[in-house]
Protein backbone atom coordinates (compact mmCIF):
# COMPACT_ATOMS: atom_id res chain seq x y z
CA UNK A 1 0.00 0.00 0.00
CA UNK A 2 1.44 2.87 -0.79
CA UNK A 3 -0.05 7.02 -0.37
CA UNK A 4 1.84 9.43 -2.21
CA UNK A 5 1.14 12.72 -1.14
CA UNK A 6 2.06 16.28 -3.41
CA UNK A 7 0.64 19.56 -3.95
CA UNK A 8 2.52 21.56 -1.42
CA UNK A 9 4.07 24.78 -1.14
CA UNK A 10 4.64 28.43 -0.26
CA UNK A 11 1.58 30.75 -1.08
CA UNK A 12 0.75 33.91 0.43
CA UNK A 13 -2.02 34.12 3.56
CA UNK A 14 -5.50 34.32 1.18
CA UNK A 15 -3.80 32.63 -1.68
CA UNK A 16 -5.16 28.49 -2.10
CA UNK A 17 -3.25 25.47 -3.03
CA UNK A 18 -4.34 21.79 -3.84
CA UNK A 19 -3.37 18.72 -2.63
CA UNK A 20 -3.22 15.24 -3.71
CA UNK A 21 -2.55 12.14 -2.67
CA UNK A 22 -2.26 9.22 -5.07
CA UNK A 23 -3.30 5.89 -3.90
CA UNK A 24 -1.97 2.33 -4.56
CA UNK A 25 -1.84 -1.00 -3.08
CA UNK A 26 -5.60 -0.81 -1.85
CA UNK A 27 -8.23 -3.17 -2.34
CA UNK A 28 -11.35 -0.94 -2.15
CA UNK A 29 -14.09 -3.69 -3.35
CA UNK A 30 -15.83 -4.90 -0.39
CA UNK A 31 -14.45 -2.83 1.93
CA UNK A 32 -15.49 0.77 3.23
CA UNK A 33 -12.71 3.07 2.76
CA UNK A 34 -11.97 6.41 4.37
CA UNK A 35 -9.46 8.23 3.22
CA UNK A 36 -8.30 11.60 5.72
CA UNK A 37 -6.19 14.71 5.72
CA UNK A 38 -4.08 15.26 8.97
CA UNK A 39 -1.58 17.79 9.37
CA UNK A 40 1.31 18.74 11.91
CA UNK A 41 3.06 22.05 12.85
CA UNK A 42 6.20 21.81 14.62
CA UNK A 43 5.76 21.43 17.87
CA UNK A 44 2.68 20.35 17.72
CA UNK A 45 0.52 17.16 17.74
CA UNK A 46 -1.28 15.93 14.25
CA UNK A 47 -5.07 17.11 13.94
CA UNK A 48 -7.49 15.62 11.58
CA UNK A 49 -8.38 17.93 8.64
CA UNK A 50 -10.87 16.45 6.86
CA UNK A 51 -12.21 12.58 5.53
CA UNK A 52 -13.86 11.11 2.72
CA UNK A 53 -15.70 8.30 2.72
CA UNK A 54 -14.79 6.09 -0.23
CA UNK A 55 -18.22 4.18 -0.94
CA UNK A 56 -20.64 7.10 -0.56
CA UNK A 57 -18.90 10.30 -0.86
CA UNK A 58 -19.74 12.24 2.71
CA UNK A 59 -17.28 14.47 3.60
CA UNK A 60 -16.29 15.42 7.74
CA UNK A 61 -14.31 18.65 8.12
CA UNK A 62 -12.28 19.89 11.22
CA UNK A 63 -14.33 22.99 12.67
CA UNK A 64 -10.88 25.23 11.83
CA UNK A 65 -11.15 24.27 7.68
CA UNK A 66 -14.71 24.22 7.34
CA UNK A 67 -15.97 26.80 4.32
CA UNK A 68 -12.54 26.90 3.68
CA UNK A 69 -11.08 23.24 2.56
CA UNK A 70 -12.96 20.82 0.28
CA UNK A 71 -11.66 17.47 -0.03
CA UNK A 72 -12.56 14.69 -2.84
CA UNK A 73 -12.44 11.68 -4.62
CA UNK A 74 -11.75 10.51 -8.19
CA UNK A 75 -12.07 7.08 -8.11
CA UNK A 76 -10.88 6.71 -11.78
CA UNK A 77 -7.40 8.02 -10.57
CA UNK A 78 -7.62 6.36 -7.22
CA UNK A 79 -6.40 9.98 -6.18
CA UNK A 80 -7.86 12.02 -3.26
CA UNK A 81 -7.76 15.29 -3.30
CA UNK A 82 -7.46 18.69 -0.05
CA UNK A 83 -8.23 21.95 -2.06
CA UNK A 84 -7.53 24.31 0.46
CA UNK A 85 -8.63 27.99 -0.56
CA UNK A 86 -8.27 31.70 2.20
CA UNK A 87 -5.33 30.12 3.49
CA UNK A 88 -3.99 31.42 6.74
CA UNK A 89 -0.91 31.62 8.16
CA UNK A 90 -2.15 29.34 10.96
CA UNK A 91 -2.36 26.43 8.12
CA UNK A 92 1.19 25.83 8.05
CA UNK A 93 2.57 22.70 8.21
CA UNK A 94 3.29 19.26 6.62
CA UNK A 95 -0.16 17.76 5.76
CA UNK A 96 -0.76 13.87 5.57
CA UNK A 97 -2.92 11.12 3.51
CA UNK A 98 -4.09 7.99 5.41
CA UNK A 99 -6.45 5.17 4.75
CA UNK A 100 -8.71 3.96 6.93
CA UNK A 101 -11.33 0.68 7.12
CA UNK A 102 -14.33 0.15 8.54
CA UNK A 103 -14.56 3.64 9.97
CA UNK A 104 -17.54 5.39 11.60
CA UNK A 105 -17.92 9.42 11.71
CA UNK A 106 -16.78 9.63 15.25
CA UNK A 107 -13.78 7.93 14.98
CA UNK A 108 -12.32 9.79 11.92
CA UNK A 109 -10.64 12.41 13.73
CA UNK A 110 -8.18 10.37 15.36
CA UNK A 111 -4.85 9.25 13.61
CA UNK A 112 -4.46 6.08 15.43
CA UNK A 113 -7.76 4.75 13.80
CA UNK A 114 -5.89 5.11 10.48
CA UNK A 115 -4.09 1.77 8.74
CA UNK A 116 -1.86 3.67 5.82
CA UNK A 117 -0.42 7.12 5.63
CA UNK A 118 1.53 8.89 2.95
CA UNK A 119 4.74 10.57 3.20
CA UNK A 120 3.56 14.35 3.94
CA UNK A 121 3.72 17.35 1.90
CA UNK A 122 4.89 20.72 3.50
CA UNK A 123 2.22 23.74 2.88
CA UNK A 124 3.98 27.30 4.14
CA UNK A 125 1.98 30.48 4.64
CA UNK A 126 3.74 33.39 4.37
CA UNK A 127 1.72 36.72 6.16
Amino acid sequence: VQLQASGGGLVQAGGSLRLSCAISGLTFSGYSYVMGWFRQAPGKEREFVAAIKWSGGSRTYADAVKGRFTISGDKAKNTVYLQMNSLKVEDTAAYYCAAGRGLITSTLGNPNNYDNWGQGTLVTVSS
